[in-house]
Protein backbone atom coordinates (compact mmCIF):
# COMPACT_ATOMS: atom_id res chain seq x y z
CA UNK A 1 0.00 0.00 0.00
CA UNK A 2 1.61 3.52 -1.28
CA UNK A 3 1.95 5.86 2.10
CA UNK A 4 0.26 9.41 0.39
CA UNK A 5 0.30 11.03 3.76
CA UNK A 6 2.02 14.33 3.31
CA UNK A 7 5.86 15.31 4.22
CA UNK A 8 6.95 17.20 6.90
CA UNK A 9 8.04 20.39 4.45
CA UNK A 10 4.54 20.06 2.72
CA UNK A 11 2.49 20.02 6.55
CA UNK A 12 5.01 22.74 7.64
CA UNK A 13 4.00 24.98 4.87
CA UNK A 14 0.58 23.78 4.81
CA UNK A 15 -0.04 25.69 7.62
CA UNK A 16 0.41 28.73 6.74
CA UNK A 17 1.01 32.11 8.40
CA UNK A 18 2.29 35.51 7.70
CA UNK A 19 5.79 34.30 9.75
CA UNK A 20 6.60 32.04 7.57
CA UNK A 21 5.45 34.25 4.20
CA UNK A 22 8.28 36.66 5.72
CA UNK A 23 10.83 33.19 5.90
CA UNK A 24 10.07 32.45 2.48
CA UNK A 25 9.82 36.42 0.72
CA UNK A 26 13.73 36.54 3.08
CA UNK A 27 14.84 33.18 1.63
CA UNK A 28 13.90 34.18 -2.07
CA UNK A 29 15.83 37.28 -1.21
CA UNK A 30 18.63 35.76 -0.10
CA UNK A 31 19.05 33.88 -2.73
CA UNK A 32 18.41 36.13 -5.60
CA UNK A 33 21.05 38.37 -4.07
CA UNK A 34 23.30 35.71 -3.78
CA UNK A 35 23.00 34.38 -7.50
CA UNK A 36 23.38 38.17 -8.19
CA UNK A 37 27.13 37.96 -6.70
CA UNK A 38 27.90 35.05 -8.30
CA UNK A 39 27.43 36.49 -11.47
CA UNK A 40 29.68 39.79 -10.29
CA UNK A 41 32.83 38.69 -12.78
CA UNK A 42 30.37 38.24 -15.72
CA UNK A 43 29.04 41.52 -14.91
CA UNK A 44 32.41 43.12 -14.92
CA UNK A 45 32.82 42.10 -18.31
CA UNK A 46 29.59 44.38 -19.23
CA UNK A 47 31.05 47.67 -20.82
CA UNK A 48 27.59 49.16 -20.45
CA UNK A 49 24.92 48.11 -17.82
CA UNK A 50 21.95 49.43 -20.36
CA UNK A 51 23.24 47.67 -23.30
CA UNK A 52 21.04 44.45 -24.39
CA UNK A 53 23.82 42.42 -22.72
CA UNK A 54 23.93 44.16 -19.57
CA UNK A 55 20.27 44.01 -19.03
CA UNK A 56 20.66 40.39 -19.56
CA UNK A 57 23.72 39.55 -17.17
CA UNK A 58 21.95 42.25 -14.51
CA UNK A 59 18.38 41.42 -14.97
CA UNK A 60 17.59 38.44 -16.96
CA UNK A 61 19.42 35.75 -16.20
CA UNK A 62 18.91 36.52 -12.08
CA UNK A 63 15.66 36.49 -12.39
CA UNK A 64 15.05 33.25 -14.53
CA UNK A 65 16.69 31.50 -11.92
CA UNK A 66 14.39 33.17 -9.32
CA UNK A 67 11.09 32.16 -11.55
CA UNK A 68 12.49 28.06 -11.38
CA UNK A 69 13.49 28.15 -7.75
CA UNK A 70 9.37 29.83 -7.10
CA UNK A 71 8.43 26.94 -9.16
CA UNK A 72 10.38 24.50 -8.13
CA UNK A 73 9.08 25.42 -4.24
CA UNK A 74 5.39 25.51 -5.40
CA UNK A 75 6.01 22.21 -6.71
CA UNK A 76 7.47 20.60 -4.10
CA UNK A 77 4.60 21.78 -1.83
CA UNK A 78 1.91 20.57 -4.16
CA UNK A 79 0.74 24.20 -4.72
CA UNK A 80 1.22 24.83 -9.03
CA UNK A 81 -1.83 23.90 -9.60
CA UNK A 82 -3.79 26.08 -7.01
CA UNK A 83 -2.15 29.15 -8.02
CA UNK A 84 -2.35 28.80 -11.51
CA UNK A 85 -6.00 28.26 -11.15
CA UNK A 86 -9.22 29.98 -10.72
CA UNK A 87 -9.27 32.46 -7.47
CA UNK A 88 -10.54 31.20 -4.58
CA UNK A 89 -12.91 34.13 -4.43
CA UNK A 90 -14.36 36.36 -6.86
CA UNK A 91 -14.02 40.54 -6.91
CA UNK A 92 -15.82 43.18 -7.53
CA UNK A 93 -16.07 45.30 -10.57
CA UNK A 94 -14.75 48.19 -8.77
CA UNK A 95 -11.72 46.30 -8.56
CA UNK A 96 -11.51 47.23 -12.15
CA UNK A 97 -10.27 50.72 -11.33
CA UNK A 98 -6.88 49.36 -10.28
CA UNK A 99 -6.49 47.51 -13.55
CA UNK A 100 -7.01 50.44 -15.46
CA UNK A 101 -4.39 52.66 -14.12
CA UNK A 102 -1.66 50.38 -14.36
CA UNK A 103 -2.41 49.68 -17.99
CA UNK A 104 -3.09 53.47 -18.92
CA UNK A 105 0.41 54.53 -17.61
CA UNK A 106 2.13 51.69 -19.02
CA UNK A 107 0.58 52.70 -22.23
CA UNK A 108 1.65 56.18 -21.81
CA UNK A 109 5.29 55.50 -20.48
CA UNK A 110 5.49 53.25 -24.07
CA UNK A 111 4.37 55.97 -26.39
CA UNK A 112 6.90 58.32 -24.71
CA UNK A 113 9.75 56.27 -25.58
CA UNK A 114 12.47 56.94 -28.16
CA UNK A 115 12.73 53.73 -29.71
CA UNK A 116 14.99 54.83 -32.30
CA UNK A 117 17.89 55.47 -29.77
CA UNK A 118 17.30 52.80 -27.68
CA UNK A 119 17.43 50.50 -30.75
CA UNK A 120 15.92 46.86 -30.82
CA UNK A 121 18.35 44.66 -28.65
CA UNK A 122 17.59 46.85 -25.87
CA UNK A 123 14.01 46.91 -25.91
CA UNK A 124 13.39 42.96 -26.75
CA UNK A 125 15.71 42.35 -23.61
CA UNK A 126 13.74 44.72 -21.60
CA UNK A 127 10.72 43.46 -22.61
CA UNK A 128 12.24 39.73 -21.82
CA UNK A 129 13.45 40.55 -18.62
CA UNK A 130 9.94 42.62 -17.52
CA UNK A 131 8.45 39.09 -18.32
CA UNK A 132 10.37 37.15 -16.39
CA UNK A 133 10.41 39.70 -12.95
CA UNK A 134 6.64 39.95 -13.85
CA UNK A 135 6.22 36.17 -13.13
CA UNK A 136 8.93 36.04 -10.19
CA UNK A 137 7.70 38.97 -8.29
CA UNK A 138 3.90 37.75 -8.82
CA UNK A 139 4.32 33.98 -7.82
CA UNK A 140 6.14 34.81 -4.62
CA UNK A 141 4.37 37.56 -3.80
CA UNK A 142 0.79 37.30 -4.77
CA UNK A 143 1.25 33.71 -5.60
CA UNK A 144 3.00 31.98 -2.82
CA UNK A 145 2.46 34.98 -0.10
CA UNK A 146 -1.31 35.18 -0.66
CA UNK A 147 -1.49 31.40 -0.22
CA UNK A 148 -0.08 31.48 2.96
CA UNK A 149 -2.15 33.95 4.73
CA UNK A 150 -5.09 32.56 3.01
CA UNK A 151 -4.16 28.87 4.79
CA UNK A 152 -3.89 30.89 7.86
CA UNK A 153 -7.90 31.95 7.91
CA UNK A 154 -6.59 35.95 7.64
CA UNK A 155 -9.01 38.66 6.33
CA UNK A 156 -8.37 39.75 2.38
CA UNK A 157 -7.70 43.10 3.91
CA UNK A 158 -4.96 41.60 5.40
CA UNK A 159 -3.87 39.21 2.76
CA UNK A 160 -3.80 42.33 0.45
CA UNK A 161 -1.72 44.48 3.11
CA UNK A 162 0.78 41.90 4.35
CA UNK A 163 1.76 40.56 0.38
CA UNK A 164 2.06 43.92 -0.93
CA UNK A 165 4.12 45.24 2.55
CA UNK A 166 6.49 42.29 1.42
CA UNK A 167 6.69 43.01 -2.07
CA UNK A 168 7.74 46.66 -1.36
CA UNK A 169 10.10 45.49 1.25
CA UNK A 170 11.79 43.60 -1.46
CA UNK A 171 12.81 46.29 -3.05
CA UNK A 172 14.51 47.84 -0.19
CA UNK A 173 17.84 46.04 -1.27
CA UNK A 174 18.38 49.06 -3.98
CA UNK A 175 20.15 50.48 -1.07
CA UNK A 176 22.67 47.97 -1.52
CA UNK A 177 23.36 49.40 -4.99
CA UNK A 178 23.53 52.75 -4.00
CA UNK A 179 20.28 54.22 -4.26
CA UNK A 180 19.53 56.92 -2.14
CA UNK A 181 17.22 56.42 1.18
CA UNK A 182 14.87 59.34 -0.54
CA UNK A 183 14.45 57.60 -3.71
CA UNK A 184 13.73 54.41 -1.75
CA UNK A 185 11.73 55.51 0.44
CA UNK A 186 8.96 56.56 -2.56
CA UNK A 187 9.67 53.60 -4.60
CA UNK A 188 8.85 51.37 -1.54
CA UNK A 189 5.39 53.89 -1.30
CA UNK A 190 4.87 52.99 -5.39
CA UNK A 191 5.81 49.44 -4.77
CA UNK A 192 3.01 48.72 -1.75
CA UNK A 193 0.27 50.73 -3.48
CA UNK A 194 1.22 48.75 -6.87
CA UNK A 195 1.15 45.35 -5.03
CA UNK A 196 -2.32 46.31 -4.03
CA UNK A 197 -3.17 47.17 -7.11
CA UNK A 198 -2.04 44.09 -8.56
CA UNK A 199 -3.75 41.73 -5.75
CA UNK A 200 -6.54 43.62 -7.03
CA UNK A 201 -6.12 42.38 -10.59
CA UNK A 202 -5.77 39.24 -9.37
CA UNK A 203 -9.41 39.30 -7.85
CA UNK A 204 -11.05 40.51 -10.43
CA UNK A 205 -10.01 38.52 -13.35
CA UNK A 206 -9.64 35.47 -11.21
CA UNK A 207 -6.14 34.59 -12.08
CA UNK A 208 -2.60 35.46 -11.34
CA UNK A 209 -1.96 35.64 -15.12
CA UNK A 210 -3.49 38.93 -15.25
CA UNK A 211 -0.69 40.52 -12.80
CA UNK A 212 2.12 38.82 -14.17
CA UNK A 213 0.80 40.36 -17.48
CA UNK A 214 0.53 43.83 -15.89
CA UNK A 215 3.68 43.82 -13.58
CA UNK A 216 5.28 42.63 -17.24
CA UNK A 217 4.56 45.62 -18.70
CA UNK A 218 5.62 48.01 -16.32
CA UNK A 219 9.02 47.51 -15.30
CA UNK A 220 10.04 47.80 -19.25
CA UNK A 221 8.08 50.89 -19.69
CA UNK A 222 9.39 52.69 -16.38
CA UNK A 223 12.40 51.85 -17.49
CA UNK A 224 12.38 52.91 -21.39
CA UNK A 225 10.91 55.82 -20.64
CA UNK A 226 13.10 56.67 -17.91
CA UNK A 227 16.20 56.15 -19.94
CA UNK A 228 14.92 57.20 -23.37
CA UNK A 229 12.74 59.54 -23.26
CA UNK A 230 10.71 60.72 -26.05
CA UNK A 231 9.29 64.46 -26.58
CA UNK A 232 5.94 63.79 -26.76
CA UNK A 233 2.55 65.12 -25.12
CA UNK A 234 2.37 61.57 -23.18
CA UNK A 235 5.78 62.39 -21.36
CA UNK A 236 4.62 64.96 -19.03
CA UNK A 237 1.40 62.67 -18.30
CA UNK A 238 3.65 59.48 -17.92
CA UNK A 239 5.23 61.25 -15.17
CA UNK A 240 2.57 61.06 -12.74
CA UNK A 241 1.70 57.83 -12.69
CA UNK A 242 3.43 57.01 -9.43
CA UNK A 243 1.80 59.51 -7.93
CA UNK A 244 -1.66 58.54 -9.00
CA UNK A 245 -0.77 54.73 -8.45
CA UNK A 246 0.18 55.60 -4.52
CA UNK A 247 -3.36 57.08 -4.48
CA UNK A 248 -5.97 54.56 -5.91
CA UNK A 249 -4.02 51.76 -4.44
CA UNK A 250 -4.28 53.48 -1.02
CA UNK A 251 -7.86 54.22 -1.38
CA UNK A 252 -8.38 50.87 -2.97
CA UNK A 253 -7.26 49.26 0.38
CA UNK A 254 -9.64 50.23 2.59
CA UNK A 255 -12.77 48.67 0.38
CA UNK A 256 -11.09 45.36 0.30
CA UNK A 257 -13.54 43.17 1.71
CA UNK A 258 -14.01 38.72 2.25
CA UNK A 259 -12.14 35.87 3.41
CA UNK A 260 -10.89 32.36 2.41
CA UNK A 261 -12.15 29.84 4.92
CA UNK A 262 -8.88 28.18 6.97
CA UNK A 263 -9.77 24.81 4.81
CA UNK A 264 -10.56 25.77 1.67
CA UNK A 265 -7.83 27.32 -0.47
CA UNK A 266 -8.19 25.32 -3.49
CA UNK A 267 -9.54 26.89 -6.43
CA UNK A 268 -12.99 25.89 -5.49
CA UNK A 269 -12.85 26.63 -2.01
CA UNK A 270 -14.02 30.17 -1.06
CA UNK A 271 -15.84 33.40 -0.02
CA UNK A 272 -17.62 36.35 -1.61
Amino acid sequence: MTDTAPSAWRRFWERGGWWRAIVLVVAYFVLYNGLSLLLAPLAAQVEDPQSASGILVFYVIPILVGCLLLVGFAGSVGWLRALFGPQPIRGRGWMWIAVAVVLVFNVLHLLSVDYGTAGAPVVGTWLLAGLFIGFAEEVLTRGLVVTLLRKAGQREVVVALISSALFALLHAGNLLTGQSVIATLVQLAYTFAFGICMYLAMRVTGTIVAPILLHASTDPSIFLHTAYPAATPFGSIAGLGNIVVIVVGVICLFFIRGRVERTEVAPTGGAT
